[in-house]
């Protein structure tokens, strides 16, 4: 199939080349396909989108209609209609599981969710659906090349989330909700222990509860923070914090 589309690739440049008239009326869907494809590599995007969504509409239990449906969801990408582009691609993944672009659109629709994930301090809706995909991609293609870009994009938005949890958790501590913001420090750590935030919300987590002379609770977080980070910046510090009040609190119960 694709040896023999790739023939009808190089006739039809062939043919473009010596008419810009030519006419494809004639033609089935195997031939038309690489028209279309040709006016998607040359960049007018809208008019592929005509010619893919022709082809799904023309020839809907034809061969090549996972081709169309494939570059239909690309020319809407490339036109920056993300949420169509998402659209197209999972029509795909749900109604042409056989299809050779499986992977292909599964990939693109999480990029279409990255594409839509916005700053971190706005609504993450999109950033929690693109780690979604990846995940799925990465779960259902793990020998895929793009695997470890995928692993990479997963690490940068489950960042930019920790970023939004340990920035609320700031916010709250600043307007003295500390049971909120202890809340989300604690969400931090456990959710997004990978990132550079889980070590920052758990020390500043300690130096709260130290302030409010929790201490039996700042102990067992000194004790996890040294399990978890023990490279961090902050590690010395929360040794001799950890030391000194195991000290205060054994002298506490050797008084008694």
């Amino acid at each position: 199939m694709i040896n023999k589309l790739i023939l009808l690739f190089i006739i039809l440049t062939i043919l473009w080349g010596c008419s810009s008239s030519t006419d494809l009326s004639d033609l089935g869907p195997e031939e038309k396909l690489p028209h279309a494809i040709l006016v998607y590599n040359d960049e007018d995007y809208q008019e592929a989108l005509d010619e893919f969504q022709s082809l799904i509409l023309q020839y809907p239990g034809s061969a090549i209609v996972d081709d169309a449906q494939y570059y239909l969801g690309m020319s809407r990408y490339w036109r920056e209609e993300y949420v169509l582009a998402a659209y197209e691609f999972s029509k795909l993944i749900k109604s042409m599981p056989a299809s050779e672009f499986l992977d292909d659109s599964q990939y693109m629709l999480a990029e279409t969710f990255y594409e839509l994930s916005p700053n971190y301090n706005l609504d993450q809706q999109y950033t929690v659906k693109a780690i979604e995909e990846y995940q799925a991609f990465i779960d259902f293609f793990p020998l895929n090349e793009k695997v470890a870009e995928a692993e990479a994009k997963i690490n940068e938005l489950n960042e930019k989330l920790a970023r939004k949890s340990y920035t609320i958790a700031q916010i709250y501590e600043k307007l003295e909700y500390y049971s909120a913001s202890l809340k989300y420090f604690d969400e931090v750590v456990e959710t997004y222990h990978d990132t550079p935030y889980a070590s920052q919300a758990l020390y500043t987590k300690i130096m709260m509860l130290m302030e409010r002379e929790r201490q039996d609770e700042a102990l067992a977080d000194m004790v996890k923070f040294l399990k978890l980070f023990p490279g961090d910046k902050n590690a010395a510090e929360v040794e001799k914090m950890k030391d000194s009040l195991e000290a205060l609190l054994k002298g506490g119960i050797s008084s008694n």
